[in-house]
């Protein structure tokens, strides 16, 4: 993959170096436990106190948190998230909407989001209250070691599948999910809404991947063949069953390596959003 043909994005966030911070200086175990102690004396709740510090540090780091210059792993996700920028905001602009562009926040071990903390074995995720994505670059050595789905090409279906969730979030399809699980719906299972919404992000992860190609020609051979076999690594059956050692489909969020490899493969193709509408379709 050709990647340094892209434009690089200026929404990358380093949070990488671990632990709580504050001002843009690490609060560790001595400023907790500070913290605790001036919480206490105040008769305020010292978890709330860390979490208004780490809300302070989530500003403090989109000002100044820009990943430091020859990071050759950063300088790659800067570059696919700058094209997912470019091609989202022209596919906006045709459909007569306006892209706001997501910050893309790299973390090691754990990192707080206005969803809530995420350790590392969440893996990669978006957050659609702060319009945020958050990677753990270890999380690409896990898929190469563990799930045999290497390339930089697969590792750029995982950034744009994400961006696909902030996709969805601007096009109010996150809302509408949102406003299910409140009413008490299932969302889980074979054809839940919660499958439909991760297959319809993989679908138009392949719409950014067309798109991006066209203009870029950046993929090389066997590149295509990364990302495939990345969708279909992370599939709910595959996971499960070298989990579990069975497959329980009641319990499918994300939707099996077949679906999504087919709906990347949908959107790669036609490149057209209208394709991808998984929530009316009645073959998954």
């Amino acid at each position: 993959m050709r990647w340094k043909r892209a434009r690089r994005s200026d929404n990358v966030v380093d949070a990488r170096g671990g632990g709580l911070r504050f001002g843009g200086k690490g609060l560790g175990l001595g400023g907790i436990a500070l913290v605790v102690i001036v919480g206490l004396l105040m008769g305020r709740d010292p978890g709330q106190i860390l979490t208004e510090l780490t809300t302070q540090s989530s500003v403090d780091s989109r000002q100044a948190g820009a990943p430091p210059a020859g990071d050759e792993h950063a300088e790659f996700v800067r570059a696919v998230l700058g094209d997912t920028e470019d091609t989202w905001r022209q596919l906006f602009q045709q459909a007569g909407r306006e892209y706001r562009d997501p910050a893309l926040v790299l973390f090691s071990q754990g990192v707080n989001s206005a969803c809530g903390f995420a350790s590392q074995a969440v893996g990669p995720f978006y957050c659609p209250a702060d319009q945020r994505v958050y990677l753990d670059l270890a999380f690409f050595d896990e898929l190469a070691r563990r799930f045999a789905a290497a390339g930089d090409f697969a590792q750029a279906y995982v950034i744009a599948h994400e961006v696909g969730h902030h996709v969805q979030t601007l096009l109010g399809v996150s809302a509408r999910v949102n406003a299910a699980r409140q009413r008490g719906e299932p969302l889980e299972g074979a054809t839940g809404l919660q499958v439909r919404q991760e297959l319809q992000a993989d679908c138009l992860a392949g719409v950014w991947a067309h798109h991006a190609q066209q203009r870029l020609e950046w993929l090389e051979p066997g590149d295509l063949e990364e990302a495939l076999n990345a969708a279909n690594a992370i599939g709910d059956d595959r996971l499960q069953r070298h989990g579990r050692g069975q497959v329980v489909p009641d319990s499918f969020t994300h939707g099996t390596s077949e679906q999504r490899v087919r709906w990347f493969k949908l959107g790669f193709e036609g490149g057209e959003v209208r394709r991808c509408d998984t929530f009316q379709t009645s073959r998954l």
